[in-house]
């Protein structure tokens, strides 16, 4: 059978570095933090009080109110995303075939802030069972995908993947497979997650997962460094549109990049920690290069998973070197989740947008916070420290990594014809 080819026509970013796809990306290549003091909460008792919260979001400017108050904030995020990735792809202007197109989205968790708010109220009444009547679907993951289907009217396939942090990346790689298996002549994926509130952030902290920096949030995020003590959490939300070619051809779209391959794997090792030595991560990436039919050295970038975190940061570079070999050190490698901070279910959307991004522009966006180095990283590999880099980028390689051993990999190439 002869496998379609995939490209991507649209594109949107919500994200603590910027409210649109441009502000994100300008956001990335200056090398800017998006941490701050938590102003959702009163975080004053909490070990982390400072988190990447989307700035300047006002979601009454994107929908009705009465709309809005039906949405966990993760939908919100997810609606607000893929209108923008669906205007700039002009899709629906070219009068497609509604039935052959898709929405399958990610989430790690859903809708944690309602579930949090209805439990609250309930607990503090008299035992009386009194619910909002959108608690259930407010707070189920699967729901983004509904209402972005029901908005554009999109009967193809529909569903939403969990996999912890791996959740959008397995979207992408999901409806990049049924495009090219024929199923679908687009589909709109990507990913969302909303959970700096308390649940979440003591969740989390509890885990001892966070940094905990708390004298300086814009530089504790720092993937690689000898001080990295933690992720810092984020929320936002990313979208692509992937067509098939010949459907984006016909109709004249404009075409950001070409997806080419995907990997999934297991850790098979433990419920949170990375297997030390990569080896998850290390099948992940051949999977993904196998299934793109091309060698590791055709690989210019990777955006690896690098959330800060102790052991985490160490695998994936042990699972780099033994995947890439010698060419590990003509590789870039950035991690924007020292900008971004840790979306969770929705990085690897944000971050696959920023590969393409990479791919386009041939600019890599750094890892920003390095100040210490790790003894037990070799510096001779280039983590692109501090400051974007321009170099020519044909093929890109993103890394996410979820609790439960969920290991995903998603390859684009520049678009070429």
């Amino acid at each position: 059978m002869q496998l379609k080819r995939v490209v991507v026509t649209g594109m949107g970013a919500l994200t603590p570095l910027g409210n649109s796809l441009e502000a994100y990306w300008e956001g990335l290549i200056s090398g800017r933090s998006g941490a701050a003091p938590i102003t959702q909460f009163d975080a004053t008792l909490f070990k982390t009080q400072f988190a990447c919260e989307l700035k300047g979001f006002n979601v009454e400017e994107h929908m009705d109110k009465k709309e809005a108050r039906k949405l966990d904030q993760f939908s919100q995020y997810a609606m607000v995303s893929s209108t923008e990735a669906m205007a700039d792809s002009g899709l629906m202007e070219a009068n497609p075939n509604l039935d052959r197109i898709g929405v399958i989205w990610g989430s790690g968790i859903g809708g944690l802030k309602t579930f949090q708010e209805e439990a609250r109220e309930f607990f503090r009444g008299d035992g009386t069972p009194r619910f909002n009547p959108f608690f259930i679907p407010k707070m189920i993951a699967d729901i983004a995908a509904g209402h972005i289907s029901i908005k554009y009217g999109l009967r193809g396939p529909n569903y939403v993947t969990v996999s912890a942090c791996a959740s959008s990346t397995n979207a992408i790689i999901d409806a990049f497979n049924l495009i090219r298996l024929g199923k679908a002549d687009a589909i709109v994926t990507g990913g969302s997650e909303a959970a700096v509130n308390e649940m979440g952030m003591g969740g989390f902290n509890a885990l001892k997962a966070l940094s905990t920096r708390n004298d300086d949030p814009q530089t504790a995020s720092r993937p690689f460094d000898a001080e990295r003590d933690g992720f810092v959490l984020g929320e936002g939300a990313g979208t692509l549109i992937l067509e098939e070619y010949e459907h984006a051809i016909k109709r004249d779209a404009k075409i950001y990049a070409e997806v080419i391959g995907g990997g999934m794997s297991g850790d098979a090792y433990h419920m949170t920690a990375p297997h030390p030595d990569g080896i998850g991560a290390r099948n992940t990436m051949l999977a993904a290069i196998d299934d793109a039919e091309i060698s590791a050295e055709q690989i210019d970038y990777v955006n690896v998973h690098g959330t800060s975190t102790p052991l985490g940061d160490v695998a994936e570079v042990k699972a780099i070197q033994q995947v890439f070999g010698a060419h590990a050190y003509k590789l870039n490698i950035s991690s924007t989740k020292s900008m971004t901070g840790h979306l969770l279910g929705a990085a690897g959307a944000i971050e696959a947008i920023a590969c393409i991004m990479a791919v386009k522009n041939d600019i890599i966006p750094p890892t920003i916070n390095h100040f210490n180095d790790d003894p037990e990283l070799d510096q001779q590999l280039n983590f692109t420290f501090n400051t974007a880099q321009k170099r020519v980028v044909n093929v890109a390689l993103s890394n996410t990594f979820g609790f439960g051993g969920h290991n995903t990999s998603v390859i684009v190439k520049k678009f070429k014809g």
